[in-house]
């Protein structure tokens, strides 16, 4: 069974492996009816007690697919479930209402009447969006505090992408339970030190920053969109750090396991076993194409956590920057 881990300062304890409904994974989306409810059930059966959702995850199909799955299960099987919007950032004027509206989407999909978390999915500081429509006055956390009040969902979680220093105004806000958290053997910045030229997005150790705000950690794309388990590009990777691309985060992947030791495991179970070595994450969300993948990632949290002296072998790695 797998070990849990506490929720920041929310009282609750999840899994150390979480189930990401996404698009890049995509086996809530695109897997066969049979095949989703074996998900369901293997998960469920293994002791993975959160899955994690979008409304922009297959244009809602994500959250329709899990409506009816999760309708199918008894009441005192059903895990905790998160879902995200995404504002649009031409209509900020009307944040309350966008919200809402998202809201009401996502859970007509889901066939609930509440969340345990919901979570803003907008990167800070881009396309005219920044912490100010977060925390000021009649923005985001306003508006999911009135929803909250509810008894729409218990917490309010947000996507840590984007600026990182804003990312830090919003965790230290106290507005906020949880954050998704960008941290994987590519890129280890959220969670260690990087050389201060470091060519990709620089996170500036922002699970230290969780942690010391008693914020839980999410921690999102922990093999790099599918580069990090796999050398074959599937077609779904979409590199969402600065100055990335598929054929860079390939090479960087067969650097980086050119030093690692065989016998950590596949390529996915150390990209897995790296994310559950870092005490401030809560939970690893795991992006799965198909049931192999899941059976991998339960293996890998058996072996345990990459130990400390495998991940200072990979130090030299990262700190030429991959050179």
């Amino acid at each position: 069974m797998l070990k849990r881990r506490p929720f920041g300062k929310t009282g609750l304890e999840i899994s150390e492996l979480v189930l990401g409904a996404g698009y890049v994974g995509g086996i809530v989306i695109h897997a066969d009816d049979d095949t989703r409810r074996a998900l369901i059930r293997r998960i469920l059966d293994a002791g993975i007690n959160w899955i994690d959702t979008a409304e922009s995850y297959g244009n809602g199909a994500s959250e329709e697919a899990l409506g009816w799955l999760l309708a199918e299960l008894p009441k005192d099987e059903l895990p905790y479930l998160s879902t995200k919007f995404r504002l649009d950032t031409s209509r900020l004027d009307d944040i309350p209402g966008q919200i809402e509206a998202s809201l009401t989407g996502s859970l007509k999909r889901l066939g609930l009447d509440r969340v345990d978390l919901y979570q803003l999915h907008n990167p800070l500081g881009q396309d005219g969006f920044d912490v100010s429509h977060v925390l000021g006055a009649g923005g985001v956390c306003d508006s999911l505090d009135k929803l909250k009040a509810q008894g729409l969902f218990d917490h309010i979680g947000f996507t840590a992408l984007g600026d990182p220093g804003q990312c830090k105004q919003v965790i230290a806000s106290g507005r906020v339970a949880s954050a998704q958290i960008y941290y994987n053997l590519l890129n280890p910045s959220a969670g260690r030190a990087v050389p201060e030229k470091w060519s990709t997005t620089d996170f500036e150790n922002l699970i230290a920053d969780c942690q010391a705000a008693g914020v839980a950690v999410m921690n999102i794309r922990i093999f790099a969109g599918g580069t990090l388990a796999n050398p074959q590009p599937h077609g779904r990777e979409m590199p969402i750090t600065r100055n990335s691309d598929v054929a860079m985060e390939q090479r960087r992947a067969e650097k980086l396991f050119a030093v690692l030791a065989p016998d950590q495991g596949s390529r996915a179970q150390a990209a897995v076993r790296f994310g559950l070595a870092h005490p401030g994450v809560s939970g690893v969300v795991l992006g799965l194409a198909e049931l192999s993948h899941l059976e991998a990632a339960l293996g890998a949290a058996a072996m345990g956590p990459l130990s400390d002296d495998v991940i200072a072998g990979l130090q030299p790695v990262w700190d030429s920057d991959f050179a």
